[in-house]
């Protein structure tokens, strides 16, 4: 830890440790270099938003009792639906690794927090235990870690001065200033994010643009809206499902101080991309990727995951598409899939498998031929992509839901072959033999819950989501009540469909 970085964490910098080495003593130390005046519990309730509990305390003793014991906290009113209030008690308790100076007040010290029950055990009920749960059981069931990285995209809204350089329609993938306004706020989001988690890849400017919106929403109506997507490095699944919560507040915070709105709603427009929340997944044990062969194919295990994929994807969505307007984003032809089925980098299927640096990891060698040293990355990098999950995602259970589908994958029979069935090439819009033997995604929420109640054995089985958190996710998403709503739209004229699309689209913006 000697070296020192402008984005390494600061706590890791100042204690000279690793963060998964973080002590109770450590702490304590940080409380009295910083000059910590309390600290912040955070916390991811039933609503997906990240909660917090605010500890104040004025001497070393009642410091020492908040990091060792934790706090008590109402679960009936952070997990409504998904416990009894007669069960709802529970025990919230800091993970040290994940502590952090808050960005926006160095007088508090930051946990993200886990449940324990009266008995001191993980509380069964909360999506941050059903996936610590499913990842401990796939652990034992396969021999594996599932590590996840998640590429969240979002719209930046904002005043609209009339500025010049205007990006044409549809046209903001990768663009800079001054095509888009908002890249510096952007660049405090990743600033904080990676001191706070270590695990920031990379950030551009997306496909998405609209020079003045068009609402009935005062706070939206003449604003411009620019798409982003931040991507985060792989880590095990667990910790992604934190740093996705964290990433959230993040993003909205900083976007609040600079008189902007972040949105992740799934649409916010007719004809303009909507909000994509694509995850990777990758197969590691020992610290190694083994998801190729050595020479660059998908290994067998890689594939059964795949196969085990397939197998949950159609109630995959009720965790990651929550709202109706997600069924306005997944339409054929653009680059949201429709269809069950994957391929190799193929942005309209569900599962893509992106390049993964098969031919070595030194590629700038061809670039720089002066370059003389050589770099071999001996972890390897390859992963597949699923593309269906928006920005209305609970993100811990979608995460939960896809650990357990590769663990079918993994332990069930038959998977290569699933795999090999679904597997296709070029865009299958343009082939009618395979569109027509290709499963559907839901196409509305109701539809999901549907599929949901039907396919519930393949939660079931394993014992990680208790049943009554199924019913809860299928009473929201039957809320929603859209199974017909292709059919309202299409009587309506086409002013009248804008109109009536815009409002449910619009409704979601501060939901997600």
């Amino acid at each position: 830890m000697s070296e020192k970085f402008a984005l390494a964490n600061p706590l890791c910098q100042l204690l000279g440790k690793d963060r998964n080495d973080f002590s109770r003593a450590d702490l304590l130390k940080v409380v009295r270099t910083k000059e910590v005046e309390r600290f912040t519990f955070r916390y991811t309730g039933g609503d997906g938003r990240l909660k917090e509990l605010r500890l104040p305390f004025s001497d070393t003793a009642q410091a020492d009792r908040i990091l060792a014991a934790g706090e008590r906290v109402d679960g009936s009113s952070l997990f409504k639906g998904f416990v009894d209030a007669g069960e709802s008690d529970l025990y919230v308790v800091p993970v040290y690794r994940s502590a952090f100076i808050n960005p926006f007040d160095p007088t508090s010290l930051d946990f993200i927090c886990r449940f324990l029950d009266r008995e001191g055990r993980r509380a069964p009920f909360t999506p941050d235990n059903i996936l610590a749960l499913a990842h401990e059981r796939f652990r034992q069931r396969t021999g594996y870690e599932l590590w996840a990285l998640a590429e969240p995209e979002f719209y930046l809204i904002s005043p609209n001065q009339g500025e010049h350089y205007i990006p044409s329609r549809q046209a903001g993938y990768h663009a800079a200033a001054p095509y888009f306004k908002s890249n510096e706020v952007v660049n405090e989001m990743l600033r904080h994010l990676s001191r706070i988690t270590g695990a920031i890849k990379y950030a551009h400017s997306e496909v998405g643009f609209i020079e003045s919106m068009v609402s009935d929403e005062t706070q939206l109506n003449g604003r411009r809206a620019e798409q982003h997507e931040i991507e985060f490095h792989s880590h095990p699944i667990e910790e992604m499902g934190d740093f996705m919560s964290i990433a959230q507040w993040i993003i909205r915070k900083i976007a609040y101080r600079n008189g902007i709105i972040a949105t992740f709603a799934p649409k916010i427009e007719e004809g303009i991309a909507g909000n994509g929340y694509h995850i990777h997944l990758e197969l590691i044990r020992k610290g190694q990727n083994f998801m190729a062969t050595g020479e660059g194919r998908l290994s067998e295990d890689a594939l059964k995951m795949i196969g085990g994929l397939i197998t949950y994807a159609s109630t995959i969505s009720a965790f990651g598409n929550t709202v109706a307007t997600s069924y306005r984003r997944l339409v054929p032809n653009q680059e949201a899939p429709t269809r069950i089925c994957w391929s190799d980098s193929n942005r309209s299927v569900l599962i893509r498998v992106p390049l993964g640096w098969s031919g070595g990891a030194n590629l700038a060698r061809f670039i720089n031929p002066r370059e003389t040293e050589d770099y071999q990355d001996q972890r390897g990098r390859q992963t597949v992509e699923i593309r269906s999950p928006d920005g209305s995602a609970s993100g811990h259970l979608l995460l939960a839901a896809l650990v357990t589908a590769a663990e079918y994958g993994l332990t069930q029979p038959r998977m290569i072959q699933l795999a090999e069935q679904t597997r296709v090439e070029g865009n299958i819009f343009r082939d009618q033999n395979t569109l027509s033997r290709l499963q559907s995604l839901p196409a509305s929420c109701v539809h999901a819950a549907r599929l949901l109640r039907e396919q519930h054995s393949l939660y079931d089985e394993y014992g990680v989501f208790p049943p009554h958190v199924i019913d809860h996710i299928r009473h929201l998403l039957e809320m929603e009540d859209d199974e017909y709503l292709g059919v309202k739209l299409e009587a309506m004229s086409d002013e009248e469909r804008l109109v009536y699309t815009r409002g449910l689209m619009h409704r979601d913006i501060h939901r997600h």
